[in-house]
């Protein structure tokens, strides 16, 4: 559900920066390192939005496939011990009311 937002923000940012960029059709030049270009600046915005969406992507994702490696080597490691099968997230109404009985 939370990745559904997050799209949904993302589209909302990138929509609003093509409406942005459409109102603002004048031609800005951007200068490089050994060349320099002229360029509009609804196509300058969206470039570099998207860029750096994709930048902030891949490093996200680099971010979660770490996550999920040591997840991963973590469970293989409980399962080497045989005698935990499973962490428990979460107590029943049961298991607080002996606690607090104790």
């Amino acid at each position: 559900m939370k990745s559904f937002f997050a799209i949904i923000i993302v589209g909302l940012l990138f929509i609003l920066a093509l409406l942005f960029g459409a109102k603002n059709e004048q031609v800005v030049t951007l200068s490089y390192f050994i060349a320099e270009g002229q360029y509009r600046l609804p196509v300058v915005l969206a470039v570099v939005f998207l860029s750096g969406f994709m930048l902030s992507w891949l490093l996200a994702s680099f971010y979660i496939m770490k996550m999920k490696l040591a997840l991963r080597k973590a469970n293989k490691s409980l399962s080497k011990l045989g005698h935990i099968t499973a962490i428990p997230t979460h107590r029943t109404t049961e298991q607080l009311n002996v606690d607090t009985v104790s």
